[in-house]
């Protein structure tokens, strides 16, 4: 049954879309930031090692000083006098190290140049602020440090220019003094990094090496290090050498001009611009990595709950405890509701099925709320004097619930959808719990009967690995959220001691049975009362079906909130029940668009290896606990077949669907009840065997 008016208290405004749009823009930008850092970091498009030289570099350049000049073919060198040191710095800015070197370098009074990677910048600009401050020198070693001659042409111009951009916005400079990585010596920079040089000394940049190790420092000479605890000792040594008179900058040294000059506005406004996007890449990799962490922590934690608390389950129904009662057979009268609007494919199906049941005396109550199809008179021909048709113009199915319970004659009832068939002993086994006076529902087994398609196959295992593996240790916790409108059994006094089924959410079962908890009575699971319901054959029908029993769901969740603080069974519901709901159910799809990419992220850029291991020891721990549901369920397991596929389309569905709802619940936008179509294919099952059997009575 759905509500077909577009007027009354679910009456749909309009969904909001801006949020798509919102997601549309956010998904890119996010992938583009972790794009960015990967290959910022060396993941992606990576340049880490040196080709084998092929080729020395020229005379002149080995012969020559350690700053090189490029005029075309025209090589200039330089050095530094003697008793005069210029002190390099590769790489950095170091958090740890290059502090502590800017104070020792204060201490001896002296300068030294520093050859930046632009990513370090952007990461540390008060630290490259500091270098400048301080009178030191800077320069470009490119902004990852990627080996220059085994770079792409697009990587080297980007390493190139991205420093310079960061150069630009921690400091206001940009430079000209260029140290290749891994390179030292001048002769180190043959084969394709004398390439890479030329093509940057033809951008305007002046090539810095060092001298080679033998050179004295007494000679003059240019030392390169890094920025470590090594370089730190070694320069400490330096600045106390008698023999060295001044400790100065490569141009200083070598008298040229300053290789350090003012950017230009925009340049530092896009320098600055980098900046930001370099902190939202690292800020977004780094908390992401917690982020997936502790979503794969509480999966697998969840997955291991279910397990442990459905074997407790097992465990309570096959032991008996000397001593305790023995509950009494329930076998007074039933009251079935049965809600229908436009169910003329499924009604005599759900109908006959009661009727065939073996539970005797049934009152079987069928309310039409305002059909436009043959419902009412499908149901009415059925000419079994325990069926009764009442009609009542459209209003919702929480009102022709309640239309029902005022007609109902006896204390227990059982509420069924109109696309559902029952077992024969479903309806005995459902109300059996029922003997136990704190019991006031109880929820049933429902399975899916329109299987034999891919979409029917990833709802069963939804079914049976997710509903009710979940009812199990709801049931064990004291926490059942929902007993499901297809199948659920009631006392009636519970039923009117909270006013009927209320038309506050679209989720009226939800509601009712959190409503039931906060009354004070238990809700429990009946694993072996069995129902077949009909689920949607299409995309578009189950994005429609669960959208309105998740926003349903999240109205319930707000409406009963105080339940959190409240003592006693109400309590217990709502400090479990409700916080699985908003962890499991709502906080940790939210997130999981993100976490998907990043996953994509981690499986292209930081090594397919870890993210397949991780990726299918999730999915075989899935593939067991499922295993486990459907032997549990008495299903055939060869229907796992299908799960690995639900990983790639229903999943992200299903994750939509929560955001859908969470936004359109912020926004405050009303819903309508939307109709599935039905085929009346409910029963397709009902001809397979099913090794099921109940354990025990409660």
């Amino acid at each position: 049954m759905r509500r077909r008016s577009n007027r009354g208290r679910h009456a749909q405004s309009r969904d909001p879309r801006g949020h798509w749009l919102l997601l549309i823009l956010v998904l890119p930008i996010a992938f583009g930031a972790l794009l960015f850092e990967g290959w910022t970091t060396h993941e992606v498009d990576a340049a880490k090692t040196r080709r084998d030289c092929t080729t020395p570099v020229p005379t002149a350049v080995d012969k020559g000083g350690p700053v090189v000049r490029l005029n075309g073919d025209k090589v200039k060198s330089a050095s530094v006098p003697a008793r005069t040191v210029a002190l390099t710095y590769d790489g950095g800015p170091d958090p740890v190290w290059t502090p502590r070197l800017l104070d020792l370098l204060r201490k001896h009074h002296a300068h030294a140049t520093f050859f930046l990677r632009g990513a370090q910048a952007a990461k540390h600009p008060d630290l490259v602020r500091r270098i400048k401050a301080e009178g030191h020198e800077i320069g470009s070693n490119t902004y990852t440090g990627a080996v220059m001659g085994s770079a792409s042409p697009f990587r080297a111009g980007l390493e190139l220019s991205l420093t310079q951009k960061a150069l630009a916005g921690t400091a206001g400079i940009h430079t000209k003094l260029l140290r290749l990585p891994q390179t030292t010596a001048v002769d180190t920079m043959c084969g394709a990094e004398w390439k890479a040089a030329q093509r940057a000394g033809a951008e305007g940049y002046t090539l810095v090496a060092a001298d080679r190790w033998f050179r004295k420092p007494s000679q003059g000479v240019i030392r390169q290090f890094s920025q470590n605890d090594v370089a730190y000792s070694d320069s400490e040594r330096l600045l106390t050498n008698p023999k060295v008179k001044k400790f100065t900058t490569v141009t200083a040294g070598t008298g040229l001009a300053s290789a350090d000059t003012p950017a230009p506005a925009h340049e530092r406004w896009l320098g600055k611009a980098l900046v930001w996007i370099k902190a939202l890449g690292h800020g977004f990799v780094k908390g992401m990595t917690w982020v997936l962490g502790i979503a794969g922590g509480l999966g697998v934690l969840r997955l291991a709950s279910l397990v442990f608390f459905a074997r407790a389950h097992v465990r309570r129904l096959e032991r008996f405890r000397p001593g305790s009662p023995w509950l009494r057979e329930i076998t007074e009268p039933v009251t079935v509701l049965v809600p229908a609007y436009n169910e003329q494919a499924g009604i005599e199906s759900t109908v006959r099925s009661l009727l065939a049941s073996t539970h005797p005396h049934l009152q079987i109550i069928v309310i039409d709320d305002g059909s436009t199809d043959d419902t009412a008179e499908i149901a009415g021909r059925i000419g079994d004097p325990r069926v009764e048709v009442i009609r009542q113009t459209n209003s919702g199915k929480a009102a022709a619930l309640n239309t029902g319970l005022a007609h109902t004659r006896y204390d227990i009832v059982v509420m069924v959808d109109a696309d559902t068939v029952f077992e024969p002993e479903a309806i005995h086994r459902l109300v059996q719990p029922l003997a136990h006076p704190a019991v006031g529902a109880v929820s049933g087994n429902t399975k899916v009967g329109n299987r034999r398609r891919l979409l029917g196959r990833w709802q069963h295992l939804e079914y049976v690995f997710g509903f009710n593996l979940d009812r199990r240790m709801f049931e064990v916790l004291e926490c059942m959220p929902t007993v499901p409108g297809a199948i659920g059994a009631f006392r009636r006094d519970a039923l009117m001691g909270v006013g009927g089924v209320s038309e506050d959410t679209l989720a009226e079962d939800t509601d009712l049975t959190m409503a039931l908890w906060q009354a004070g009575w238990r809700v429990v699971y009946e694993e072996s009362a069995i129902a077949w319901t009909e689920v949607p054959t299409s995309l578009s029908q189950l994005w429609r079906q669960r959208y309105r029993w998740c926003y349903g769901t999240l109205q319930a969740m707000w409406k009963h909130r105080r339940a959190v603080i409240e003592m006693g069974p109400s309590g217990r519901f709502g400090r479990r029940g409700l916080s699985y709901l908003a962890l499991f159910q709502v906080a940790l799809p939210l997130f999981a668009p993100i976490v998907d990419v990043f996953a994509l992220y981690g499986a292209l850029f930081r090594g397919p290896e870890i993210s397949a291991v991780v990726w299918f020891g999730f999915l075989a721990l899935q593939l067991a606990c499922a295993g486990y549901a459907l032997r549990l369920d008495g299903e055939r397991l060869r229907e796992l077949w299908a799960m690995p596929f639900q990983l790639f389309i229903y999943r992200q569905l299903m994750y939509l669907v929560v955001i859908q709802s969470v936004v359109a619940f912020l926004l405050g936008t009303r819903l309508k009840w939307q109709r599935m179509h039905r085929s009346g294919t409910a029963a397709q099952q009902i001809g397979q065997p099913v090794a099921y059997e109940s354990l025990s009575s409660r």
